[in-house]
């Protein structure tokens, strides 16, 4: 890689250490509570305005990128500015510092669950199974009004939640995020920027086409590999949990129909305690994909704890290193390639109609049991969308909403 690419990435010439960036981003960890648009504007105050580590054009570039491509885009993001100032150990101490806080937070919740025997019917419990409806119902909102902006695409997001309902499997999924794609193809003309600059990270094309080689590889050979073992749960999860964080766009809550339907029908976790775990994973900082710590916690089969928490966050976190890596020396010219932008944009609206089927099965059918229920639900997405109260302060009034209503029913 020549020196201008990396000068387009950088604000300055000076490195810091992969403590360093350790340090920054663990505070980023400790407080970005909001969500991936969030943690996406905390990470340009910090980054570009404060420390001037990345310039605002590469910064906005890095974005794109991380949109473009499967995962976590704010947990790339970050990745891709840790690679940027401290090689791959920058990139790992990113990621970690992101990371830890709310993974450690959603571990110790889940040893809480198990604590409790599978006794989910507690009030504040059920509360924080019920505040997935409206969080889910916002996301929907946000991402409908932003990616099905007309008619065709309403009509794309519409076909792909009918087929992830009738289909509600990973296949279901792959396949409405397949259709989505061709069908954006064929549909779309998408318009090309010209205005950015090309980005480059201290990454040459030999380890970028070896990154992209094992993301590709690592799809085929897991699903080989848990054939040929079938009696091993490690290898079952790491497979279900990088597929997961491999084919979802638009990372978040994106993700919850494709994890449900990887732990929910082989009673790896129940739909109880999959919602429960949400409803906490909203009140934590940090990455909404962190909630596949808690989910290898409480599995019910063994490897479980802290070594299935270690291997569902390794799982659905390497792609997300893969496909920084891997595009980076290539994005420049990927992203004007229209034909890429037009799929892109089919497989946005498709995204939209998962997450639309998500919140009508198992989101509402296993949360809303009674009028008491829609109204809390009701309420708690009336004080996210137009009180704009964040999702941290909604969860904890939801779960006191739960404590609320059974103790109402005690008295009747």
């Amino acid at each position: 890689m020549s020196r201008p690419e990396v000068q387009s990435l950088v604000a300055t010439e000076k490195r810091e250490s992969a403590f360093a960036v350790f340090s920054a981003f663990l505070k980023l960890g400790l407080t970005s509570f909001g969500g991936p648009i969030a943690h996406l504007g905390y990470f340009r105050e910090e980054f570009v305005n404060r420390r001037k580590w990345i310039t605002d054009r590469a910064y906005a570039d890095l974005v794109a990128l991380c949109q473009f491509t499967p995962g976590p885009a704010s947990s790339k993001v970050g990745i891709g500015i840790g690679l940027s100032q401290a090689g791959l150990p920058g990139a790992f101490a990113a990621w970690l510092g992101f990371t830890a806080p709310s993974a450690l937070a959603l571990i110790l919740f889940g040893f809480g669950i198990l604590a409790l025997g599978g006794r989910i019917d507690l009030g504040w419990l059920h509360g924080l199974v019920v505040v997935a409806v409206p969080v889910v119902a916002q996301a929907v909102w946000g991402m409908a009004r932003n990616l099905t902006p007309d008619a065709p695409r309403v009509t794309l997001a519409a076909a792909s939640a009918i087929i992830v309902m009738i289909w509600p499997t990973p296949l279901g999924f792959i396949g409405a995020i397949v259709a989505g794609g061709v069908a954006g193809w064929l549909l779309f003309k998408a318009s090309v920027d010209e205005e950015h600059v090309a980005i480059g990270a201290n990454v040459s094309r030999t380890a970028a086409v070896m990154a992209l080689a094992l993301f590709f590889g690592l799809i085929v050979a897991l699903p080989a590999l848990r054939a040929a073992f079938p009696s091993s749960q490690a290898l079952a999860l790491l497979d279900s949990f990088y597929r997961a964080g491999s084919l979802v766009f638009g990372g978040g809550n994106v993700v919850l129909p494709l994890l449900q339907a990887e732990v929910g029908p082989p009673g790896w976790v129940s739909n109880e305690a999959f919602f429960a775990g949400y409803g906490a994973a909203q009140a934590v900082p940090g990455p909404l994909f962190t909630f596949a710590a808690y989910l290898g916690t409480v599995s019910t089969l063994p490897p479980n704890g802290w070594i299935g928490a270690i291997i569902c966050i390794v799982g659905i976190f390497a792609s997300s290193f893969l496909l920084v890596i891997g595009p980076l020396p290539f994005w420049d010219a990927l992203r004007r390639f229209r034909p890429m932008r037009s799929a892109l944009t089919g497989v946005n609206a498709a995204v939209v109609g998962m997450l639309l089927a998500f919140l009508y099965d198992p989101v509402w059918t296993n949360a809303i049991r009674s009028a008491a229920d829609f109204g809390l639900a009701l309420a708690g997405f009336v004080l996210l969308m137009f009180w704009k109260l964040p999702a941290w302060l909604v969860v904890v009034l939801t779960a006191a909403g739960g404590v609320a209503i059974r103790f109402a029913r005690t008295l009747l």
